[in-house]
């Protein structure tokens, strides 16, 4: 896994890079992906063990959780289990495990990104940046709220329900903040700016920048499946229709404030 320290995170030069935990058992793989991502510009820190990453976490705050699946004792399943219903800190999951069947259910789980070893730490700290700069991460220059110039904020509305682009921020008619995980909210986006036309799996994977897996995977549908049901939170329908044999649309009226 060839280190590449050309690519850089960009952060203000006033503050600290980011912080990622990386959770990895391997000693050898977990040095040399530490010293590459420290390389790429991120403030790197590593545990070997579920405990061992309970104690960073309570410890420090961090941006971002690299999280290997194959840990000695408690699976990375399990932990992302129990840190997604402590804190709503970012996941990317690696793994040996990387069949189909895998991805989906990390992905199902809520994971922000999926990456299958062997990878490269070139294309590992990229997915970093990726995920932390979909959720406005540390470090990170947060999309304009338009204050500092007047503007007023990106909303959209439909159906009853506000996207405040922003923010990264869905409400629902109620005037409830609904949870999006970064890959959730940047489908949206992607159905919010093509509203009323059909679009294909391809199409979303790349028009949304969602790093799930090829198109030939369901990876794209669990995506849109999770969507489906956090838009149907207070029993209205689905605005997201399949189209069969082609993919889906976004069949709701959107008017942008």
């Amino acid at each position: 896994m060839p280190i590449a320290p050309n690519l850089r995170v960009p952060h203000d030069t006033m503050t600290p890079p980011p912080t990622i935990l990386l959770v990895e058992d391997d000693g050898a793989l977990r040095t040399l992906t530490a010293r590459a991502l420290r390389q790429s510009g991120f403030n790197v820190l590593t545990a070997a063990t579920g405990a061992e990453m309970w104690i960073t976490l309570r410890e420090t705050t961090v941006q971002l959780v690299v999280l290997d699946i194959m840990l000695p004792g408690t699976s990375g399943f399990d932990l992302f289990r129990r840190l997604r219903r402590e804190s709503d800190v970012p996941i990317i999951f690696v793994s040996a495990r990387g069949s189909e069947e895998d991805r989906v259910l990390g992905l199902e789980l809520g994971a922000d990104d999926y990456l299958a070893k062997p990878f490269s730490t070139r294309e590992l700290a990229a997915r970093v940046s990726a995920v932390l700069r979909r959720g406005g991460g540390y470090g990170y220059e947060n999309v304009s709220d338009g204050a500092a110039d007047g503007r007023a904020p990106d909303v959209i509305r439909f159906d009853g329900w506000q996207v405040s682009l922003a923010r990264r921020e869905l409400r629902s008619p109620s005037g409830a903040i609904v949870d999006l995980t970064g890959a959730e909210f940047d489908l949206l986006s992607t159905f919010l700016g093509y509203p009323q036309r059909v679009l294909g799996r391809e199409r979303l994977m790349e028009l949304s920048r969602s790093r799930v897996g090829d198109s030939s995977d369901r990876s794209i549908d669990v995506l849109v499946s999770r969507l489906r049901r956090k838009l149907q939170a207070e029993g209205s329908p689905s605005p997201i229709v399949t189209v069969r044999g082609v993919g889906y649309m976004f069949k709701a009226e959107v008017a942008r404030a």
